[in-house]
């Protein structure tokens, strides 16, 4: 059998402790008010102090201009050099899916190892003219290679700035970004144009003259 605690015991026990909670145990060092500053209020009297100044300013200014010329003038893309010699291949879209594709009920509509050519289905409408913007030769030609085809040609920048051009050119001007669109098709000089031969794509690197 457990040992019973007297009532009486456990209330004395309990007031002992209360009080030894609530005694007053004396300063055990000197004591100091509270000196810093409160954080928030140091942050805003900087900002306060470079507003007064002009350098608040000054700084959301080149802030907007960095990123004004990140959008205007993409990373060129690596690995390419100028086109100095005529040069034809030629590119296989076709693809094999790797997984079945399904509707929304999970019927399959085309199974995992489909061989299909995306040029079957939709042709080309234009040719694909890759250059760099940044030498005024690779633009010369762009522009002869546009006139040579009608117009017929989407422009696709890998260097330069495309807005720059567009104002010049009154027309859209793309960018292949990170060289996705190079890298795919196996360019290594520029200008290249792609252009649609058949069931697939030639491309032509374009020496400057």
């Amino acid at each position: 059998m457990r040992a019973r605690l007297s009532p009486w015991l456990i209330a004395a026990a309990t007031s002992w402790a209360l009080g030894a909670q609530a005694a007053n145990l004396g300063t055990i060092g000197p004591t100091y008010p509270v000196a810093e500053k409160n954080l928030l209020d140091v942050i805003m009297a900087r900002l306060r102090a470079k507003e007064a100044s002009g350098e608040l300013k000054r700084h959301e200014q080149e802030a907007r201009d960095r990123a004004a010329y990140a959008v205007n003038n993409p990373r060129p893309v690596d690995g390419l050099r100028r086109a100095q010699a005529a040069r034809t291949f030629y590119f296989d879209p076709t693809f094999t899916l790797q997984s079945n594709v399904v509707d929304s009920t999970g019927a399959v509509l085309f199974p995992a190892g489909t061989r299909k050519n995306p040029l079957e289905v939709v042709s080309l409408s234009k040719h694909l003219l890759f250059f760099d913007a940044r030498d005024p030769g690779q633009v010369t030609r762009a522009r002869e290679l546009i006139e040579h085809y009608q117009g017929k040609v989407k422009p696709i920048l890998v260097g330069g700035s495309y807005l720059d051009l567009m104002k010049r050119w009154n027309k859209p001007v793309f960018y292949d970004q990170e060289g996705a669109l190079v890298r795919k098709f196996g360019i290594a000089a520029v200008p290249a144009i792609v252009s649609q031969e058949g069931q697939r794509l030639r491309i032509d690197e374009v020496p400057v003259r």
